[in-house]
């Protein structure tokens, strides 16, 4: 939308990188089985720009487990407003999370979720 965009018309990277902390907080979640907080977001790199109208898609992969967190890689891939535009990749980077408990506490991964 024209609010998260700079007078250039490019999508400003704070929005980027909320969807893609959106994205990877739910993989995390899912595989803590619970809830999680973000405690680190490493390697990010922007390629280019993503333009207002843009199609943006986060993918995400698990790629390290702890005993109380999880490393998740996002690639963020963006498509032309224009019909036949191949998508780009845009943005990567790799977040930490750390599972919780109800006080906000780290706690152990679910049996079975290390590497």
């Amino acid at each position: 939308m024209p609010r998260d965009a700079n007078a250039g018309g490019d999508i400003f990277g704070g929005w980027t990188l909320s969807q893609m902390d959106l994205a990877a907080g739910g993989l995390a979640a899912e595989q803590a089985q619970g809830r999680v907080a973000t405690v680190a977001i490493e390697a990010m790199r922007f390629l280019r720009p993503i333009s207002v109208g843009d199609e943006v898609s986060c993918y995400c992969s698990l790629a390290k487990t702890g005993e109380t967190s999880l490393e998740v890689k996002v690639e963020t891939w963006a498509r032309g407003r224009g019909h036949g535009k191949a998508p780009q990749k845009v943005t990567e980077g790799v977040f930490t999370f750390v599972a919780i408990d109800a006080e906000g506490h780290p706690r152990p991964l679910a049996a079975g979720r290390r590497d």
